[in-house]
């Protein structure tokens, strides 16, 4: 008989049975389902709402079930639905009537709130370390290629020539706001709506905040109805995973450009690589497309519990069950795309002398030309004019900038003198953008050191 069966005169029909049941996905709840029950029995003895007696023997007799839990020695099953009723049935099993009163004070719809804010605190506490992680390669990285010239781009057009280091240090401020978004879900889970009942609290004189206390909580829900029927954490985290995602994407849409024979920028490890199975000279960035196509899952994650949660009234009902596969998936799509892209970025090898080439052609350093006659006062727009003009030609005889005569630049405009040619060099167009943010070695060596002083300071 269910535990909750004594209004029913029929026994729930099978195909009911395995509609209902969550606990083929909530089975993973177990240990924080565990956990907050162990918190809650505590609060009731402490409480004198049940023996102390009893709540020594329910407190032991959980602590027994989540030993075997973890060591994989216990079968859930689908007639007792969901992974509370699993866990309270085994438990008056195990230490007999004192396993009924585990319940008092408290309902499935604030349990599982409980459970699904604990969880998510763990995901966000893990994200976060792994975005480090993430974060701590790409700074060693950008080290290391401080004067790694290399074309940047708008449009997917050669626009200005920059360093491998400060490409990189993009993406580093992408996933520091990552970290940061993350920091915020962490937060938005991290109190306890454990007391909210039903919808309506409960008449027993339950401490609330100790129990939060004794599951390292911060605090707790304000209002009861709000406690049982908010997922915004768990949207929160899937909007933060969406985004760490999309970040992750554009990252590997450059590395898939890069490493083919067109741009031949980077050269992806053999071990994060894959064959064909017909073309034998053939080495395919499988690893960074898949995290590409993973993306959209997450998305749809989002999108998934959006739309389950959009026209719910208050408080609790049965669609916010589908809350969970869509935030365990979400999850474990961005963990296993974290762990392998940061492994795979350790690996992947950067062509420099073929960066520096592709930032030689395309005419990188048109701006600086146009910026060199501004100095020497000719008006931005005319300056602008002159070096079109320069370009159209080069483009009509086969030529770079730096490779027309003094007398050909000369016959576009009379301000031109011998010093343009060092002015124009790659090398020179990276150094000279020396502000804060600009790819000069010093500025990207600044953006460095600031990114470790975020990462000294914890968020979580």
């Amino acid at each position: 008989m269910k535990l909750w069966g004594g209004r029913f005169q029929k026994a729930t029909d099978g195909l009911v049975d395995d509609f209902h049941s969550s606990i083929s996905f909530d089975q993973r709840l177990y240990a924080e389902d565990i956990r907050g029950s162990i918190a809650h029995a505590t609060m009731l003895g402490e409480q004198g709402i049940i023996s102390q007696e009893d709540a020594n023997a329910i407190v032991e007799g959980l602590k027994g079930i989540l030993e075997d839990a973890s060591a994989g020695r216990i079968t859930w099953h689908v007639d007792a639905e969901d992974i509370h009723m699993n866990v309270e049935t085994l438990l008056t099993e195990r230490i007999g009537e004192a396993g009924k009163r585990l319940h008092t004070g408290r309902s499935r719809n604030d349990q599982v709130a409980l459970d699904m804010h604990l969880y998510a605190k763990r995901a966000c506490l893990e994200t976060v370390e792994m975005l480090e992680e993430l974060i701590r390669t790409l700074l060693a990285l950008s080290e290391e290629n401080l004067l790694t010239v290399m074309p940047g781009y708008t449009h997917l057009q050669k626009a200005q020539p920059i360093t491998l280091a400060h490409h990189l240090m993009a993406y580093v401020q992408m996933f520091l706001r990552d970290r940061t978004r993350f920091a915020a879900a962490l937060k938005a889970a991290d109190i306890s709506p454990l007391g909210s009942g039903a919808l309506a609290g409960t008449t027993y004189p339950l401490n609330r905040s100790r129990v939060a206390q004794l599951l390292e909580l911060s605090g707790i829900t304000d209002n009861s109805l709000d406690g049982v029927s908010d997922r915004d954490y768990l949207l929160d985290y899937l909007s933060a995973a969406s985004i760490a995602m999309m970040h992750l994407s554009r990252f590997c849409e450059e590395l898939i450009l890069w490493s083919s024979s067109e741009f031949h920028f980077v050269e992806m490890d053999d071990a994060f690589s894959t064959g064909s199975s017909i073309m034998p000279q053939k080495k395919n960035p499988d690893v960074a497309e898949l995290i590409r196509g993973k993306t959209g899952r997450v998305y749809g994650d989002l999108t998934a519990l959006l739309t389950v949660m959009k026209g719910l009234p208050l408080a609790y009902n049965k669609d916010m069950q589908e809350d969970k596969e869509a935030f365990f998936d979400a999850r474990d799509t961005l963990v296993k795309s974290l762990t392998v892209f940061t492994a795979m970025l350790k690996t992947v090898h950067f062509c420099k002398e073929q960066m520096k080439k592709g930032a030689s052609g395309g005419f990188t350093n048109a701006t600086d030309l146009a910026d060199y006659l501004v100095k020497k006062g000719v008006p931005f727009r005319d300056a602008h004019r002159v070096v079109g003009e320069l370009v159209a030609h080069c483009l009509s005889v086969d030529k770079a900038l730096e490779e027309l005569t003094l007398k050909e630049l000369c016959s576009f405009h009379p301000a031109f003198e011998s010093d343009v040619y060092e002015a124009i060099s790659l090398t020179r167009c990276v150094k000279d953008r020396n502000i804060p943010g600009a790819p000069a070695p010093e500025a990207v060596q600044a953006s460095i050191e600031h990114a470790r002083e975020m990462l000294r300071n914890a968020v979580v």
